[in-house]
């Protein structure tokens, strides 16, 4: 996008003040995932939904979200950002309010997809203005405090759901946005910047309809495939080709088109090409052990719900402390020497973790979860930093929305892996396991209280079962911490490719 404002950066306590508005919105889009995400099973018997209809509180809004990111970045071109930015905090904090007050799921989803659309702004808007008023020798510590707002979602998302849901309703998961909104969209009026767009290109809408129906399939896809069993459903492969045909378009038109939805020459930078594979890649380090950990700790690791949150809780405060220290460290050190020592000690703390024996103390679990929340902050703060280094501020709306939706779609992508690996992985040890479960295996007559083991008995062959299953999801679970561990060890060569210096593109653009 082409904006104009003053030249003059802001600085002191104004440039705190917007630094700190700005950093809202992360915080209102992504709490706003996490919170409800915990809260699904108590709007089950609220809404009297069956358990795969409520799946559709979160597709409905992740489909709307992946929809409407790029269309956000589009708009800028046509609208002030700051009218656009507050627009959306208005509306999606309105949804919010009637997503709370919803009586039935047809409303609750209907309304989270207008939630979705509107949320889906608040990432990529943000994130833009944000380096519009920092040089970009300074973007590591802007980053930096715009990452813990990203951040504080997965990190205290769940624990705040838990509890509202617990002392109050699964309504106050959607309430609590009234507030944040209401400060929000005050904090914005009176402290960031009124800009005005100066570039105006016709909308090409034939662009961002394919673009935005292979988005939305593509969602649809990753979000329900392992429910339908992937490509062995109609519905799942007709979805899929759809999506496919549906980017081709979308190439064929922005290499074709005098005036593409999406400028390709923003491409030829090569910092924020592979940037933009590593924040997929981001998405899937975030989310991936959240989804994860947790019910690692609980079936493996015999925790409570309540422990296994605490245990998980030092990952988000380490992330976040470290984000900051980060953000100043970037301005004196190469950026490709952080990401690589974060990606180091992400893939380090996930092999560790694989490793780990069912019963492993608590001490010991910490340990390599704090490390992965250093690494994870390591990683995406520079990471951000070095990919909008060289980017100018014609292009930053629509590099920064891009950006905002390559990490949506690598979280999915990486949900959907772990998760149909995890199954996989867990059929596939069982099997093994079984193979060996025989009376003509000296080694169980060894075991501790042989009867109770006995392969004659009913109940030696539950207990059994029970066994061979308990191993196998060890397995399944130490199969996925590798893979996550091979992923991160597997960026560092593209860090290495990636270019350090350059020229602030400079003032303002809005």
């Amino acid at each position: 996008m082409h904006c104009s404002v003053s030249d003059v950066r802001p600085t002191g306590l104004r440039k705190a003040l917007i630094t700190a508005t700005l950093c809202t919105g992360p915080v209102m889009q992504v709490l706003d995932s996490t919170v409800v995400a915990v809260a699904l099973n108590h709007m089950q018997g609220s809404l009297s939904a069956a358990q795969d209809q409520m799946a559709w509180v979160l597709t409905s809004y992740l489909i709307a979200v992946a929809v409407a990111t790029p269309f956000w970045g589009a708009m800028t071109e046509k609208f002030s950002r700051k009218a656009l930015f507050n627009f959306c905090i208005a509306l999606f904090t309105m949804t919010s309010l009637l997503c709370g007050q919803a009586d039935s799921l047809t409303e609750l989803v209907i309304f989270r997809v207008v939630q979705g659309v509107f949320g889906a702004a608040l990432i990529p808007l943000s994130q833009a203005a944000l380096m519009d008023i920092y040089e970009s020798k300074d973007y590591g510590i802007a980053m930096a405090w715009w990452g813990v707002g990203l951040m504080f979602g997965p990190v205290l998302g769940p624990t705040v759901g838990g509890y509202v849901t617990e002392w109050y309703t699964w309504r106050w998961g959607f309430f609590i946005n009234v507030p944040l909104g209401l400060v929000s969209f005050l904090a914005v009026w009176a402290f960031v910047p009124r800009t005005t767009a100066r570039k105006r290109r016709n909308f090409n809408y034939m662009g961002y309809v394919v673009l935005a129906i292979g988005l939305g399939c593509l969602q649809f896809v990753l979000d329900r495939g392992q429910r339908y069993e992937w490509l062995d459903s109609h519905l799942i492969a007709s979805l899929l080709c759809l999506a496919g045909a549906s980017f081709w378009l979308f190439i064929v038109n922005s290499t074709t088109s005098e005036n593409p939805f999406f400028d390709p020459i923003i491409l030829r930078n090569t910092n924020f090409v592979i940037g933009l594979f590593l924040r997929a890649v981001f998405g899937i380090l975030l989310f991936g052990p959240l989804i994860l950990i947790p019910p690692y700790l609980q079936k493996i690791g015999g925790y409570s719900i309540v422990d296994a949150g605490l245990l998980l809780a030092p990952r988000g405060l380490a992330t976040m402390v470290s984000a900051l220290l980060v953000g100043k460290l970037v301005r004196h050190v190469d950026p490709r020497a952080i990401i690589i020592i974060g990606a180091g000690m992400a893939g380090y703390s996930s092999w560790e973790i694989s490793l780990l024996p069912g019963n492993a103390p608590a001490v010991l679990i910490i340990n390599y979860i704090l490390i992965q929340g250093v690494g994870t902050a390591c990683f995406f703060i520079p990471l951000n930093a070095l990919a909008f280094a060289n980017i100018g501020a014609d292009q930053r709306d629509q590099g920064t929305a891009f950006f905002a939706l390559t990490g949506n779609i690598g979280r999915s992508i990486g949900i959907a892996i772990l998760s149909s690996y995890l199954v996989y992985g867990t059929q596939v040890n069982k099997s093994r396991l079984v193979e060996h479960a025989t009376p003509m295996n000296d080694l169980l007559s060894h075991l501790p209280h042989p009867d109770l083991w006995a392969l004659d008995t009913l109940i030696g062959l539950a207990r059994l079962n029970s066994m061979i299953v308990y191993q196998a999801e060890i397995l399944a679970y130490s199969m996925d911490f590798q893979l996550l561990a091979a992923l991160m060890f597997a960026c560092i060569p593209l860090v290495m490719m990636m270019r350090v210096g350059g020229k602030d593109k400079s003032p303002q653009s809005k």
